[in-house]
């Protein structure tokens, strides 16, 4: 039997449906990796974010993710391009693809980040159409149906896919989320971060910290020293706060 359309699992319907010791034969979901390109990147390196912010409270399947971190991938990924000209009339112009994919980062320029995770179970009621089906079938009888697939349930304001990369890479990043776009049903918005990278903290206030040894590099993230705690932990573990207030 052919795969059903998307389209026919749209909307949010009814209550989460997750795999479980009730819910048994879930196949697996299409997406399997959720982070890409240079994942170890320290913190410092890459203080661009763009995201992928969902406007419609809706449900993606896994396909659509996997197909969305496929176009995304592929663009910023690609090494940028000799540059070709084309004669028209007594002048040389770059031709529309090199001009286009010039601002491509790189395989080590970014880090690319699927932020929501298909846990909903979607079923079917499957209906046989060949001869002699009426005396296999029950129709409408029984019409619970079985596990079909996986999707994520994403609400408005919910950020899909996120982005971090350098300053000069932006607009390829911004490019490569408006290509995944065309992936998803609906409506979604492109939001270029306030922040520093993934962290939550603003991108000036992120350098003051800085030095003021306020921070702790923790991979992608940061941990901050707290106003509560132990003294001495807090001691330990920001030396050079606590050096420069002395």
């Amino acid at each position: 039997m052919a795969r059903r359309p998307a389209r026919c699992y749209r909307y949010c319907k009814n209550k989460p449906y997750p795999k479980s010791r009730f819910n048994r034969g879930v196949p697996d979901p299409k997406i399997r990796i959720y982070d890409l390109g240079r994942k170890k990147a320290n913190v410092d390196d890459f203080p661009c974010c763009i995201h992928l912010v969902s406007n419609e409270y809706e449900q993606l399947s896994s396909e659509a993710l996997e197909a969305a971190r496929i176009c995304a991938n592929k663009y910023v990924s690609r090494p940028p391009p000799i540059n070709q000209t084309r004669k028209i009339g007594k002048k040389k112009k770059l031709t529309r693809n090199s001009r286009y994919l010039v601002k491509t980062a790189g395989k080590e320029g970014f880090h690319l980040r699927v932020r929501v995770h298909p846990y909903h179970v979607v079923r079917i009621n499957k209906m046989l159409s060949c001869a002699g089906a009426d005396r296999l079938q029950t129709g409408m009888r029984g019409a619970f149906g079985k596990p079909n697939g996986l999707v994520a349930r994403v609400n408005i304001g919910q950020t899909l896919l996120s982005v971090r990369t350098r300053d000069v890479n932006r607009a390829a990043a911004i490019e490569a989320l408006r290509r995944s776009m065309y992936k998803f049903p609906g409506r979604q918005k492109i939001i270029v971060s306030k922040n520093w990278g993934f962290t939550p903290v603003r991108r000036e206030d992120y350098v003051q910290l800085r030095q003021e040894g306020k921070l702790k590099q923790d991979g992608a993230y940061v941990q901050f020293l707290r106003g509560h705690g132990l003294i001495e932990e807090n001691m330990r573990r920001f030396p050079d706060a606590y050096s420069a207030e002395a």
